[in-house]
């Protein structure tokens, strides 16, 4: 038998009547920290994507720019998985903050220090690292989510929370291109979201909080009467780290599916979004202005396509998610067949294609994440985030987004790189229809209130 971790200080319960209203605070309270938060790292994540034509001008290739945004990729799908299983055993409120914070301070030496891109090597070494604490912040969300919100509403709820990354990445653009205007340094495409980043820091720090019991609240599945047909008392302790990798993660076939799935989702999706600045200014003609909107566009789009995509996954296909899935990555592949083949000139058509790609793509990548949380018990939800993230960060994003596609535009041009993101397309779909049943038999038991109680 595994031995298990200390449990946590008792909390005296809040009274009785309290129960309720107390919970709905802090549940706003919370989803309000964690989506302030995420959106927080992807201002000093996504960043690189808006330098790469920069740092071009000084004379890196598009094979090592695919290298150094792959450090990124690779130490942050690793870290997810690692940092995940630390997160799983750690309070969100601290670990968040902490995460974000050292991301941001290493921006920071990256816009103020000229040694930070100096060799293509050190810009690797400062990408890896903060690849590496970044892998602090989905999972500190997810073990969060998983405890302050029952199974029933998780699908709207991931919906929400994940537009919170494209809101931080949509942002980059314009904040970067008000910041070059007024400054006239391409440099503050790493400062100005960094210093942004470490208030959102503190903001993380203000408002989240651990787990319910924590508060003196009960768990949510008592809360709001509903459990699935697997939960016990059991799935309140603390798991080892060995229990939560051998006995949830690392033995569940459904995980090694949607994790496959995963690579060839981030593959089209951070090929086309990392891409998209050197793409359009190179092949559309597009001004850094233009660029930064479409950049937005392209995050932006995502948010009603995350929330349709989590509705269409409840509603229409009653909580499996390889269906949903697998529309909305055959609408991905019509799009960017579009954003491929529409001569340049025609800019609204390249910014509504992109808008499209993003409003699809994002829905797969949410509802992978969801699907990895509904696997597994609350307590190894960090965990199994992370090893579906590994696959899509490592395979797909540095090996396949950054080193592959930017190999092949450097030997074959961007006609191979679509071509690529085609296949990936197809490949996604295949392994997201092998899902297409699954959790369908998935039922609830809704505990009924005495009223007499």
């Amino acid at each position: 038998m595994f031995k298990r971790l200390k449990p946590a200080p008792f909390i005296e319960p809040i009274a009785a009547d309290k129960v309720d209203p107390e919970y709905k605070r802090m549940r706003r309270q919370v989803f309000f920290g964690i989506f302030m938060g995420y959106a927080g790292f992807y201002l000093v994540r996504k960043n690189i994507s808006l330098a790469v034509p920069y740092l071009q001008d000084l004379g890196y290739s598009k094979t090592q720019l695919g290298m150094a945004m792959s450090a990124v990729a690779v130490s942050y799908g690793f870290s997810k998985f690692i940092m995940g299983n630390f997160s799983d055993r750690s309070n969100p409120r601290y670990f968040m903050s902490l995460g974000l914070c050292l991301s941001s301070v290493l921006m920071l030496v990256m816009g103020f220090f000229p040694f930070a891109t100096s060799s293509i090597a050190v810009i690797c070494g400062v990408l890896l690292l903060n690849g590496w604490v970044q892998g602090m912040g989905l999972p500190a969300c997810s073990r969060t989510i998983a405890h302050w919100f029952s199974h029933h509403e998780r699908g709207r709820t991931v919906a929400w929370w994940n537009v919170s990354h494209n809101i931080g990445a949509g942002l980059v653009g314009p904040l970067f291109a008000f910041a070059m205007m007024a400054t006239g340094d391409w440099r503050t495409v790493f400062y100005a979201p960094a210093a942004l980043a470490l208030v959102i820091a503190f903001l993380i720090w203000l408002t989240v909080r651990d787990t319910p019991q924590s508060e003196g609240l009960p768990p949510i599945e008592a809360h709001h009467h509903d459990r699935s047909e697997s939960y016990s008392g059991h799935f309140e302790e603390e798991f080892t780290a060995k229990e939560i990798f051998m006995a949830h993660v690392l033995n569940n076939k459904w995980l090694w599916i949607i994790a496959i799935a995963n690579i060839f989702v981030y593959m089209v999706r951070y090929g086309v979004g990392d891409w998209a600045p050197a793409y359009l200014k190179e092949v559309k003609g597009f001004d850094i202005k233009n660029t930064g909107w479409a950049f937005m566009a392209y995050e932006y789009g995502a948010i009603p396509g995350t929330i349709l995509c989590g509705w269409v996954s409840d509603k229409v296909f009653h909580g499996r998610r390889g269906p949903a899935g697998v529309v909305f990555m055959a609408g991905v592949t019509l799009a960017l067949l579009v954003y491929w083949l529409n001569p340049p000139g025609n800019p609204a058509l390249d910014i509504a294609a992109l808008t499209i790609i993003g409003f699809l793509i994002y829905g797969p990548v949410m509802l992978i994440g969801l699907h990895a949380i509904d696997l597994v018990p609350k307590k190894a939800a960090g965990t199994a985030g992370g090893f579906t993230g590994l696959f899509g960060y490592f395979l797909g994003t540095a090996i396949g987004a950054n080193i592959g596609l930017g190999w092949i535009m450097d030997n074959y041009g961007w006609d191979g790189a679509f071509i690529a993101l085609l296949i990936s397309c197809g490949l996604a779909i295949v392994f997201l229809a092998m899902t297409w049943n699954q959790g369908k038999d998935f039922h609830y038991k809704k505990e009924k209130t005495d009223a007499a109680s």
